[in-house]
């Protein structure tokens, strides 16, 4: 190509918004652009005619974006298409809608994993055009805030809904002992009134549960550096971005033990509860606060991943996908 190729790249979130869709869109757009791709962002909502003709259409989310990759192939029919799959796509929208979802990946040249368990629950007839691309993240910053000695803080970050589990940290903290120190701090948007309404309740009848509601990024990070721990609780993930954080800062997790967490933090890490189990998690956030060594053991093991999310190889990877899809040798035999 004697221009530099645009990628129409479409995400479900809008412009603005703190939801993982839209970061992953807006950290990938400027991953591509330091490798010389032109990137335009777009919404399901917009219409493809009357644009720069795109030499590849990149869509994230299978089912929310099921319409437009629809328009969009109508319009540049011979523009090939890369779908990022994400946590809804594969453990719920397969299942409920599964016919809009399967067109969406069917109409794929290639797909995108954020894991490295998809294999678990996609039907085996996508997994030759499926690559995992691993969402990175940055370093804490020198001089960021230490965990204070009077609190044992343990962060859960992440939008309330149910996918999530989201109040399951603060259930398992109502009833430890008086002399525990664990409080938790909760960031992050109410999906709806009702969730919104949940944790302020939570936080009136439960004193080591606080709510701050949606934060920015910065925010997030600041109090990475001042947590102890982080509790990843959700029912179902495409692979959190804040897991890759977390990792990248050293942070212990604890984390639901569900295919979208395993894929980050491996089979063998031992910071695993089994999913809804407060009773279990409990157990974990204790062992966590009188035991420092085990602490300590976590904290080595999701270091030992951290390789695996920086901004360097997400940026080769995601350049890898985008240039074995445009170009000669694609799709395989096989497909």
């Amino acid at each position: 190509m004697s221009h530099s190729p645009l990628i129409a790249l479409i995400t479900p979130a809008a412009p603005g918004s703190r939801a993982g869709n839209r970061a992953t869109a807006t950290r990938w757009a400027r991953l591509l652009r330091s490798r010389g791709y032109r990137v335009c962002l777009y919404i399901p909502d917009d219409v493809p005619d009357g644009i720069p003709t795109p030499d590849l259409i990149l869509a994230l989310h299978a089912w929310r974006s099921h319409d437009a990759l629809k328009a969009w192939k109508r319009a540049y029919p011979k523009c090939p298409v890369i779908l990022a799959l994400t946590g809804t796509d594969v453990y719920r929208f397969q299942y409920s809608h599964p016919q809009a979802v399967y067109d969406s990946m069917d109409k794929a040249d290639l797909l995108i994993g954020l894991h490295d368990c998809l294999s678990e629950n996609l039907p085996q007839r996508y997994m030759n055009r499926l690559r995992v691309v691993h969402q990175s993240a940055e370093p804490l910053p020198p001089g960021a805030p230490r965990p204070g000695h009077r609190r044992f803080e343990v962060l859960v970050a992440g939008h309330l809904r149910e996918e999530k589990d989201s109040l399951r940290a603060a259930y398992a903290v109502r009833d430890v002992p008086s002399e525990s120190r664990l409080r938790i701090v909760q960031m992050g948007g109410a999906h709806n009134d009702k969730w919104a309404q949940a944790a302020r309740e939570e936080m009136a009848g439960n004193p080591r549960y606080r709510w701050l509601g949606d934060q920015p990024h910065w925010r997030v990070r600041q109090a990475m550096s001042r947590a102890r721990l982080m509790v990843i609780s959700s029912r179902m993930e495409g692979g959190a971005n804040v897991v890759s954080e977390a990792c990248v800062a050293g942070l212990p997790v604890i984390a639901s033990d569900i295919p979208g967490n395993r894929g980050l933090l491996g089979s063998d890490y031992e910071g695993y509860y089994p999913v809804g189990n407060t009773e279990a998690l409990r157990d974990c956030l204790l062992k966590a606060e009188r035991s420092p060594e085990w602490l300590e053991h976590l904290g080595r093991q999701v270091t030992a991943r951290a390789p695996l999310f920086s901004p360097a190889r997400e940026a080769a990877r995601l350049a890898e996908v985008v240039a074995l899809v445009m170009g000669a040798g694609w799709p395989p035999e096989s497909a």
